[in-house]
């Protein structure tokens, strides 16, 4: 049988002042595409799956309407010259949102409906902070989502998702899809499957997934910092029952609003300030610091310099801020040599608006060996390493610090532009902490800007009654609609 493959995954937050441009995207097409180890799982199957484009970005503002659009006319004629097709595997996000365009998704999965026709199956993989909307489940005919966050299980979801294509195709099953949008949205941070009670939700699943008649259930907790009609939580549930796939997407619905009160964030918080002075009294570490509301793996801009500037306030020593996107301070360290000393200004030149800059005296320690974006440069102010960068970029995995000659548990506080911390750093802090600091994904949600296109949701609405009522895919078999 004949597969093809692709999509766009990014996560946007519609507050951001800036814009995610053509050049700040990975985009994978032919041969390379099929040559990426993210997709290497493919070749396990006896059918051949097909590269199209897949273009990936770090989360951050609206993405520009030229940049989204030449990835999807790329994207459709690759497709048409695959052509036919008994399926499309489309490893999404959920989140993207584009320049002057509502349900960016629902472009791009419809786009593809009309290419390969109705007889085509089409299975899409999203992140647990995607939004759903009718456009979405009425072009497709199976959807899963990550069960984890911090996300552990992507490989899994994406192997889940052409599992339930290949069945799907070679048992000649038209499955039915049943979605439940949930009136609730709240961050990641106070959401994590990690915690209650997201944990006992999500544990939930493998059950509701073995029930007869049941191909995949999915529960998505949506993205919070987009307005857009589409933001919510939703269950969405795959098979071949309709009468069960409705009382379980509805279980679930109502099970989620029910719970949604009791949603809480799983370490301490407090200001940027609060958590630095609790820090220096503490014996033990590394503390981590996260700085949430500029955390660029969630839609942050990431150039905001405030944490550095507190340390530096208080003569903290041994800290070690990870980093700050600043492409004209990096650049300027690459003119010069590790040892040399130079006056920097540090922060603020992505989004000057929102954010402002700091004069500090640094000392160059260490220069990455790259070029261009992939630029990291090791500075020391005072009692404080930093690492500036020529690009936005987390520093999640070990490997991020180690490259740069730098080890976590050598610093008493390590400070990252993070929202719950990944699995690799959570193991380490000696504790962690999360600043509700200022940005353009704020977990303060009563300071972001008045949601102009939401319908009413909890937290941001309070006074509204709400009962689960199930939609059926447009795409599922005739007499179960």
């Amino acid at each position: 049988m004949r597969f093809a493959f692709g999509g766009i995954h990014i996560e946007c937050s519609t507050y951001s002042r800036i814009r995610t441009r053509f050049d700040e995207f990975r985009v994978f097409t032919g041969e390379r595409l099929a040559a990426a180890p993210e997709f290497s799982f493919l070749r396990s199957y006896p059918h051949q799956f097909s590269p199209t484009l897949y273009a990936r970005a770090v989360p951050g503002g609206a993405v520009e309407r030229s940049a989204y659009d030449t990835f999807k006319n790329q994207f459709i004629q690759s497709l048409k010259q695959l052509l036919p097709l008994d399926g499309l595997y489309l490893p999404m996000h959920g989140a993207l949102y584009v320049d002057g365009m509502q349900d960016a998704e629902g472009d791009w999965i419809s786009s593809a409906r009309e290419v390969v026709g109705e007889e085509c199956l089409i299975s899409a993989s999203y992140d647990l902070h995607g939004n759903l909307s009718r456009r979405v489940v009425d072009n497709l005919d199976m959807l899963t989502a990550y069960r984890t966050a911090p996300h552990i299980d992507v490989e899994q979801t994406m192997r889940r998702a052409c599992e339930l294509l290949v069945h799907c195709a070679t048992k000649q099953i038209r499955p039915t899809m049943v979605w439940v949008s949930i009136p609730v949205l709240l961050p990641g941070e106070r959401t994590s499957t990690e915690d209650q009670p997201a944990k006992d939700l999500y544990a939930q699943l493998p059950a509701i997934n073995s029930r007869s008649g049941v191909l995949d259930a999915s529960l998505l907790v949506g993205y919070v910092w987009a307005d857009e009609p589409r933001a919510t939580a939703s269950a969405v549930l795959t098979g071949t029952d309709p009468a069960v796939l409705e009382e379980e997407a509805v279980r679930l619905g109502r099970e989620y609003w029910n719970a949604r009160e009791d949603f809480k964030f799983g370490v301490p918080v407090g200001s940027i300030a609060e958590l630095i002075d609790q820090a220096q009294w503490l014996t033990t570490q590394p503390v981590i610091l996260a700085d949430s509301g500029d955390n660029p793996t969630g839609g942050g801009v990431g150039d905001r310099a405030e944490v550095l500037e507190a340390l530096l306030s208080r003569h903290f020593s041994n800290a070690l801020v990870a980093g700050i996107a600043d492409l004209p301070a990096t650049e300027l360290c690459y003119q010069h040599a590790p040892g040399a000393r130079l006056p920097l200004r540090i922060g603020g030149t992505l989004d000057p608006q929102g954010s402002r800059p700091i004069e500090v005296e640094a000392e160059i320690l260490f220069l990455l060996a790259a070029e261009g974006r992939e630029r990291r440069a090791v500075i020391k102010v005072d009692g404080v390493t930093v690492v500036l960068t020529a690009s936005r970029c987390p520093f999640h995995n070990i490997k991020d610090f180690t490259a740069l000659g730098l080890h976590p548990a050598n610093f008493k506080l390590l400070a990252v532009k993070s929202g719950y911390l990944s699995p690799e750093l959570a193991p380490l802090a000696r504790p962690a902490l999360m600043a509700l600091s200022d940005g353009a994904i704020p977990q303060d949600l009563e300071s972001l800007p008045p949601n102009r296109l939401r319908p009413p949701t909890f937290p941001f609405d309070r006074s509204f009654a709400w009962q689960p009522s199930a939609v059926v895919s447009a795409r599922s078999p005739r007499d179960t609609q």
